[in-house]
């Protein structure tokens, strides 16, 4: 019997939120794709939190959208709460997140694809990735693999230009609550037990680690007058530049905020020695920043309670989210904790906490633009490269798979640096530094945050996004008038001035804000800490003209005004910023020859020399961020290299 063969330019394996964006790209790109999943009902699965966006994860998504991506446009579609996160700080730690209808948002992707041309969806399980040795012309020394296929359990053979590996959380994945192991991937789907040993003979050195889930509780059996009640924002804003902000005005749901209690703890306390955490029975790591109840227990012994978030999954489903309690303690022991906590003392779980073990890769193997070093056409995103959450899974897809499609296209891929976006600094991350738990992307993260904003991220993005080819023709010229608008408001402002006259006096003693002694312009009086833009169209008198004259409409968008009352109040801590862009760039810049033999460097030390062998950094700005390599050894790099 003949086997089936096909042949396409790009394979994606899984069809999680890195896998859509990677399958996506690619077929947007003009690519014939193929996506494997192990199970179509899985697609775009929330199998954890039912949420997109939150603190610095926000910025991911409005950078994907950006950049041309789908998960903002979904989340606008399919969202039930909406919120701006920290906006009592400043506006660099300012983050959308967006409470998701689970199904509707799972429901809403798989339309995507299935619409999507040049695009096909496979439910199959990819067992072998299939690969030839290169060898270089003109000599027989061996230089690498290079990707030819895929091949599915079921013995069918998918010729391909690339693949790109979004396993998630898939591979030879078992959960674990308590005593009981089932060898199965997240929400009891099928796992993928096969493609280890495939990527293992390729000489791909892989890791386990482990994430978790809380339990879901059914609705009816809490007790909501003893919790905090949480609202969405009155005015949303959408996650997507190319969503309409009128039409995601609707009724939203509510979010409910509880505690633990020193009950709960002790509970816990008295049953670790069921847990598979402290048993010994896990053997992968966990994330830090994402800990277990138990760990919380453990390791912050000294706080009495923790926050617990009662959130909806749908409007579909009684299910209720139980955030912050993430356990893989037995079922019993959960229930008996869950119900010592305000208003969960009725509770009934509709499906218990686990823990999840999976493999993964040591991203290290990677170049920036997410292609293994050693294997031509093999690209990898999400979870598999050692991450952890939806929004972190979802840009790696997008890079990975615009990568994909670059090199198919012969053409220099796309790398975004430390200094222009959050996804910059997620992929440098885990490309050059030793990352052993899951990476969670963090505000704190960013060395420049104050320029990577999430209200800016079209400006710095979108002209990247439409040069790969993923965003029209239209929104690019949107973008253009939206930068003009901005530059001729904020020159507008900085030549209008106003004088010392009783009006603008008595405006300002309303307000609270010290008198002028002489004329200034709107400008310096916008960076006034008390003052907005809004509150000083009192003394613009020629705002409304000028807006007329501009946009042809009486004022300008709020999308506008924003960046312009942002770049006048920080300009001077944008201006200092920037110039550490510019030296950071430099350092960038300095590139380092793929074969230079560090061994030949006279001075740099052993651990320096190795690390560098190891990761072979494309430039010296990337050489000086891997963990080992000090200030003094980049300064003997950079004499040897001039």
């Amino acid at each position: 019997m003949n086997e089936i063969r096909q042949k396409v330019d790009v394979c994606v394996v899984g069809a999680g939120h890195a896998g859509c964006e990677a399958a996506l790209a690619c077929a947007r790109l003009g690519l014939n794709t193929i996506i494997f999943t192990v199970n179509v009902d899985s697609i775009a699965l929330m199998p954890c939190n039912p949420n997109i966006g939150g603190s610095s994860k926000g910025h991911l998504v409005r950078e994907l959208d950006a950049l041309g991506g789908e998960m903002g446009k979904n989340i606008d579609k399919t969202f039930i709460q909406s919120k701006m996160l920290n906006i009592s700080k400043g506006p660099a730690v300012h983050s959308l997140r967006a409470q998701a209808d689970k199904a509707e948002y799972s429901k809403e992707m798989r339309k995507v694809l299935e619409q999507q041309e040049n695009l096909m969806i496979k439910q199959a399980e990819v067992c072998e990735i299939l690969w030839q040795n290169v060898y270089k012309k003109d000599e027989e020394s061996f230089k690498g693999k290079r990707i030819t296929g895929v091949k599915t359990f079921t013995g069918a053979v998918y010729d391909c230009r690339a693949v790109i590996l979004c396993t998630g959380t898939y591979l030879r994945a078992r959960c674990l609550c308590g005593e009981s192991i089932t060898y199965t991937g997240p929400n009891g789907l099928q796992a993928a037990n096969h493609l280890t040993d495939s990527l293992k003979s390729m000489g791909i050195a892989m890791r386990r680690f482990k994430t978790g889930t809380p339990a879901r509780m059914d609705k009816r059996s809490i007790d909501f007058s003893k919790m905090e009640e949480q609202l969405g924002d009155k005015k949303i804003i959408p996650f997507s530049f190319s969503t309409d902000p009128e039409k995601v005005q609707k009724d939203q749901v509510s979010c409910y905020l509880t505690y633990t209690n020193e009950k709960t703890h002790e509970i816990i306390r008295s049953n670790l020695n069921r847990s598979p955490i402290y048993a010994g029975i896990i053997q992968g790591t966990g994330p830090r920043y994402c800990p277990s109840i138990e760990d919380k227990v453990v390791k912050f012994a000294e706080k009495e309670r923790h926050q617990v978030f009662i959130e909806p999954e749908g409007l579909s489903t009684n299910e209720m989210y139980v955030g912050g309690m993430s356990s893989s303690l037995p079922e019993d022991v959960q229930l008996a904790m869950y119900r010592t906590v305000p208003g969960l003392e009725h509770c009934e779980m509709v499906r218990n906490a686990y823990a999840i073990e999976y493999d993964c890769i040591d991203a290290k193997q990677l170049h920036p633009s997410l292609e293994f070093k050693d294997i031509k056409g093999l690209f990898s995103g999400g979870q598999f490269n050692g991450s952890s959450g939806y929004e972190e899974a979802a840009c790696q897809g997008l890079i990975a798979g615009i990568n994909a499609a670059m090199e198919i296209f012969g053409k220099e891929p796309l790398i975004l640096d430390r200094s222009e976006s959050y996804i910059g600094v997620l992929i440098d991350d885990l490309v050059t530094k030793d990352n052993r738990e899951p990476y969670r992307m963090m505000t704190s993260r960013a060395e420049y945050r104050l320029l990577l904003r999430q209200d800016n991220a079209d400006l710095r993005l979108r002209e990247k996004g439409y040069k790969v080819g993923l965003v029209k023709e239209a929104e690019y010229d949107k973008l253009l008038q939206k930068k003009y608008f901005i530059e001729e408001e904020i020159k507008r402002l900085k030549k209008t001035m106003v004088g010392a006259n009783r009006e603008v006096q008595d405006f300002l003693n309303s307000l609270g804000s010290s008198p002028l002694k002489t004329a200034v312009s709107l400008a310096e009086l916008l960076c006034r800490p008390e003052l907005t833009y809004e509150t000083i169209e009192v003394l613009d008198k020629e705002r409304r003209e000028f807006s007329q004259r501009l946009c042809g409409r009486n004022s300008l968008s709020k999308e506008v005004t924003e960046q312009v009352e942002i770049e006048i109040k920080y300009e001077g801590y944008i201006v200092r910023q920037k110039r550490q862009v510019e030296q950071y760039k430099r350092m960038e810049k300095k590139k380092i020859p793929e074969n230079l033999d560090y061994d030949q460097i006279p001075s740099l030390r052993m651990e320096a020399r190795q690390k560098l062998k190891e990761f072979r950094p494309l430039s010296v700005g990337q050489a000086s961020r891997i963990s080992g390599v000090s200030p003094a050894d980049i300064s003997v790099l950079l004499v040897y290299l001039r």
